[in-house]
């Protein structure tokens, strides 16, 4: 028999009502839960004592709220509502806009839906079977769909009308019964409110805003809450709720990253917050090189090594700007991340796994939504990982510079521009090969160029290929 159970509470696109929640916590302390996770696709998470399931099951089904124990047949719906105004203002998307096509979605779908401001970064684009991302047509969205237990992107040819989508998911679910086997063309046959889709949607470059504390937004505030060890103790929870309805704020928001954004709050309102976030000891003052990662629900190994790998960061003061990270214990789970580690058993024999390795991958052009990942180590110890994660991150912030170095407007000052010549740094040990000195130990003499070298060339290092290293330019 289980000691424990996890039990999930769906909130479609990571919006919660204060009056809903206060009373699926209350139900829940009152069953002996103390602590709630909120999960990557923006869910309640309970982790509940197999004495106490029945009387919370009993209490949340004559409530009639729908929950699921140890399963995940019916996924949330996450979106970017949670990002709205204030980190992002679409050309058209408003939150009025979410919750009209929210409405669509009257009963549960086994397919994971996501619903994306296309000029954002902060949720992900990619991670749902059904990804609509908001187009330059106002009301009119981009779609893209990935099978289930499939890395493939298909793009539908047509941009889907606002209040098509819920149409458009039940119709996919439906024409995914194992027994149909074209069902692209069947779906292309169903009429939906569209127009001809002509080009791919373009992403936007990542960066990750920092969502924590007290911060401005006209003549408001929102308040951005992280959670160390991802756990809320619901006796903060419950008069954070409570405060919303005093302070007459309509709604919470969870995001992607296991947090909570409360927006609208009064300048008068605002010392109540304060006293408290002081009553229950509540930070919000990490570092940002903290809050960018993510891991999977319920994985007390990722944790650990996300930890393991900030404490690095923090003694070495690393940059990270720009990037945010990802943690895969699992072999299929959905993760984001400009940078993965991947684990897995060092020796596996059958059922039975021995030891733990790391690998570790970059997303094409660092962008956590291309889902094109590039295997850059292999076979790591958890003492290695920290190390070569900061290097990842400063091959990646001396890239950041070169774009700007190359397009610097010089017509008028081209006599005063330093000469530059080209080296190429292994992004793996950060060795650099000079053309200006060549390279003794593999008999390549001086002033031989990078291209000239043959195919065979290495690190001398670490006997990476030529084709791994990176093209950088530094003063003469």
């Amino acid at each position: 028999m289980r000691d424990y159970y996890i039990l999930k509470i769906n909130a479609p696109a990571g919006i919660y009502s204060p009056g809903n929640l206060l009373r699926i916590l209350k139900l829940a302390y009152a069953s002996g839960i103390r602590k709630v996770r909120f999960g990557a696709r923006q869910q309640l998470l309970m982790t509940v004592h197999y004495e106490d399931l029945p009387s919370l099951q009993k209490s949340l089904t004559q409530q009639a709220i729908a929950y699921e124990v140890n399963t995940d047949f019916y996924p949330n719906l996450i979106s970017s509502y949670c990002g709205e105004d204030v980190f992002r203002s679409g050309d058209w998307l408003r939150e009025s806009e979410y919750h009209f096509i929210l409405d669509q979605f009257e009963k549960p779908t086994q397919l994971k839906v996501n619903l994306s401001d296309s000029g954002q970064s902060f949720t992900p684009f990619f991670t749902g079977h059904v990804n609509f991302i908001a187009s330059h047509e106002p009301h009119f969205w981009h779609v893209y769909i990935r099978l289930p237990k499939s890395n493939q992107l298909i793009r539908f040819p047509q941009l889907l009308y606002s209040s098509e989508l819920g149409r458009f998911v039940y119709a996919l679910e439906e024409l995914l019964d194992p027994s149909t086997t074209h069902w692209l063309e069947s779906l292309q046959q169903i009429h939906f409110i569209a127009q001809p889709s002509f080009q791919e949607v373009e992403l936007p470059d990542f960066s990750l805003p920092y969502y924590e504390g007290f911060n401005r937004y006209g003549t408001r505030t929102w308040l951005g809450l992280y959670r160390r060890e991802e756990w809320f103790s619901i006796s903060f929870l419950v008069e954070v709720c409570e405060l919303c309805l005093r302070t007459r704020i309509g709604e919470i928001c969870s995001t992607p990253w296991k947090s909570l954004i409360i927006k609208n709050i009064q300048e008068k309102d605002r010392t109540h917050w304060s006293y408290l976030l002081g009553k229950h000891n509540i930070s919000v003052r990490h570092a940002s090189h903290e809050l960018a990662w993510q891991t999977e629900d319920h994985s007390p190994a990722g944790a650990s090594l996300k930890q393991y790998v900030i404490q690095h960061f923090n003694q070495q003061d690393t940059r990270t700007f720009g990037l945010c990270f990802g943690i895969q214990t699992q072999p299929k789970s959905e993760v984001f991340g400009s940078v993965l580690i991947r684990q897995r058993p060092w020796i596996q024999w059958g059922f039975i796994s021995l030891g733990k390795r790391y690998d570790l991958y970059i997303a094409e052009q660092y962008n956590p939504n291309s889902r094109v990942f590039r295997k850059v180590e292999k076979g790591l110890l958890k003492m290695h990982v920290p190390l070569q994660v900061e290097r990842i991150c400063r091959t990646f912030s001396a890239q950041r510079i070169l774009p700007k170095t190359e397009t610097l407007p010089l017509v008028e000052e081209e006599h005063f521009a330093l000469p530059t010549t080209e080296i190429y740094e292994c992004p793996h040990c950060l060795t650099r090969y000079d053309e200006r000195y060549g390279d003794e130990a593999q008999a390549i003499v001086a002033h031989t160029t990078f291209q000239k070298l043959p195919e065979s060339y290495c690190c001398p290092t670490c006997q990476a290929p030529k084709s791994d290293l990176i093209r950088l330019l530094q003063e003469a």
